[in-house]
């Protein structure tokens, strides 16, 4: 499958444009997450890139997220529904949607912004360095199957 390219301006325009015709009342088509707890859910993706704000996995299970999790989180296969999220992922308290989704369309914009020079051999949290385009591929992947997931 191929995935918008979010270095890409209007590539990245076009999934803020997904993001903005989400509402506090969006319904999941598949999932129990909320809106405002699945727009939180993505922000962990770019607060791992962006901020210490999470422990970063060490020897023997950083070993392990590599060997098993690398391939599904940038390989080419879409998600499948409801497949459990990694611990780091999980939004356990109430989120404000309006903020969440501030923040998702921040982060979306500082990373097109960077561009895809500045994440080729980014070191990633969990997987070692990664290309730019399999920086993409986790950040593609990952939205569109959540704003998917609320119809959008």
């Amino acid at each position: 499958m191929t995935y918008k390219n979010l270095f890409n301006e209007n590539e990245s325009q076009e999934a803020i444009r997904r993001i903005e015709s989400l509402t506090p009342e969006s319904q999941p088509q598949w999932g129990k997450m909320s809106v405002s707890e699945m727009l939180a859910h993505c922000n962990v993706t770019y607060e791992l890139v962006y901020t210490d704000k999470h422990p970063k996995p060490k020897g023997i299970q950083k070993f392990f997220i590599k060997l098993f999790a690398k391939k599904l989180v940038v390989g080419p296969k879409p998600y499948k529904r409801n497949l459990r999220t990694a611990p780091v992922f999980l939004i356990t308290d109430e989120r404000d949607f309006t903020t969440e989704k501030n923040r998702l369309i921040d982060h979306i914009q500082k990373t097109q912004k960077h561009g895809s020079t500045y994440f080729n051999d980014k070191e990633s949290h969990a997987f070692g360095p990664l290309t730019d385009v399999e920086w993409n591929i986790l950040f593609s992947k990952h939205l569109d199957h959540h704003l998917r997931q609320f119809g959008v």
